[in-house]
């Protein structure tokens, strides 16, 4: 089965809307889809991979052939019955076969994704695999105290990533593997290494609203506008009071729960223009000071429209002073099986050009040909239509 391609985004006949603002589609399209029953053949696959890993040479492409073009859940199965087969471990054969990027990329793909989540949040926290490669490319642009302040920022940005563009129940999923891999609870380890409105902000993403149903798609559109309008009127009263002098802020409390009421804080922002005049980002430019701002500006980018906000960053990542090769892996991992084709549909309206095609310049080898499998075919056409804005 051929993976989605951006003609399926545009034009999907299960396309969803959002009824608070029509015409914005609402559809997640992956780029990786399972293989049909009928043609998932487990034990063929875990026998292929064998043969692919076993004498002198390493058959790299076919295990790109195979590994690229599975779900997660599908690997899962495929070592499984490789263990069963040859009393082996998979992703132990792998790691002794491969190496360098192309081996991160493949063991990436083989954790389970809140595990691999799971994962990244531990190094970024610990200020691990991301300090490195942060400091390699700006080390030579700034004192000790700047580089650190980079840094931080860099791996609390990641944090955001992670916590942030995910439903509630996908967040909860990745803090119980992190409990489970690191025997320390994930709220506890922020706690620990994270300080000031940061952390607060990152502990309400992993903090259930006490109303559930506030965001609810059964819920009234009215009701939903009335509670956008609180909301928006508080943060136009008591944001400029706040913002500055005290820990709570609002906007803090209000995009800390971004991630768990995405519809109804887009719809505050759409209240809070007409009310102040202003677009939300601008005031939180004036009126938010400089330890959080990044930070909440992220979360607006998210919530406005989520596969640019990936977009943006992979477009980032390939314009460093040397590419950021975590962001372009950590994304295309997490992401392929959710919504990369949206993401790449937004790179070509942003910047005129395919992911695949940018991806193909600055990447080589086989890690090059695993993440061109994952990304799938460029559709960079003619007859695109004006950019919609995805509302997830």
């Amino acid at each position: 089965m051929s993976s989605p391609s951006c003609a399926d985004v545009e034009n999907s006949g299960h396309m969803k809307y959002d009824t608070l603002t029509p015409g914005l589609p609402n559809t997640e399209v992956p780029t990786v889809v399972p293989v049909p029953a009928a043609n998932f053949d487990v034990v063929a696959d875990a026998k292929a991979l064998r043969v692919a890993m076993k004498g002198l040479g390493t058959d790299e492409q076919g295990i790109i052939d195979i590994l690229c073009h599975r779900t997660n859940a599908q690997r899962q199965k495929i070592s499984e019955a490789f263990t069963i087969e040859f009393s082996r471990d998979l992703v132990d054969d792998l790691k002794s076969e491969l190496s360098g990027k192309f081996k991160n990329l493949i063991i990436s793909l083989m954790m389970p994704t809140e595990e691999y989540c799971a994962k990244v949040l531990n190094e970024v926290i610990k200020h691990a695999a991301s300090k490195e490669a942060v400091l390699e490319d700006i080390s030579c642009f700034g004192s000790d105290e700047e580089i650190l302040n980079l840094v931080a920022a860099y791996e609390t940005s990641v944090m955001v990533e992670i916590l942030f563009t995910r439903r509630y129940a996908e967040v909860v999923k990745i803090a119980n593997a992190y409990n489970k891999l690191y025997k320390i609870d994930l709220k506890r380890d922020i706690k620990q290494d994270i300080s000031g409105r940061i952390q607060k902000l990152l502990l309400k993403s992993l903090q259930e609203i006490n109303d559930p149903t506030i965001d609810s798609e059964e819920q009234e559109d009215y009701t939903t506008v009335v509670n956008a309008q609180e909301e928006a009127r508080l943060l136009l009263e008591r944001g400029e009071e706040e913002s500055r002098t005290t820990e709570e802020n609002p906007f803090i409390n209000i995009l800390g729960f971004a991630a768990q009421r995405r519809r109804l804080t887009s719809v505050i922002f759409q209240e809070y223009l007409k009310i102040s005049g202003e677009p939300i980002e601008e005031t939180l430019k004036s009126e938010v000071s400089e330890d959080i701002i990044c930070y909440l500006l992220e979360i607006v980018k998210i919530v406005r429209n989520r596969p640019a906000y990936f977009a943006e960053r992979l477009e980032l990542a390939m314009k460093r002073f040397g590419i950021d090769d975590g962001t372009i892996t950590r994304i295309i991992v997490s992401r392929c099986e959710v919504d990369l084709a949206n993401i790449k549909l937004e790179y070509e309206r942003m910047y005129g050009k395919t992911l695949y095609g940018s991806v193909e310049n600055k990447t080589s080898g086989d890690y090059r040909r695993a993440l061109l499998a994952l990304i799938g075919p460029a559709c960079l056409n003619n007859e695109m239509l004006a950019p919609p804005i995805f509302f997830m």
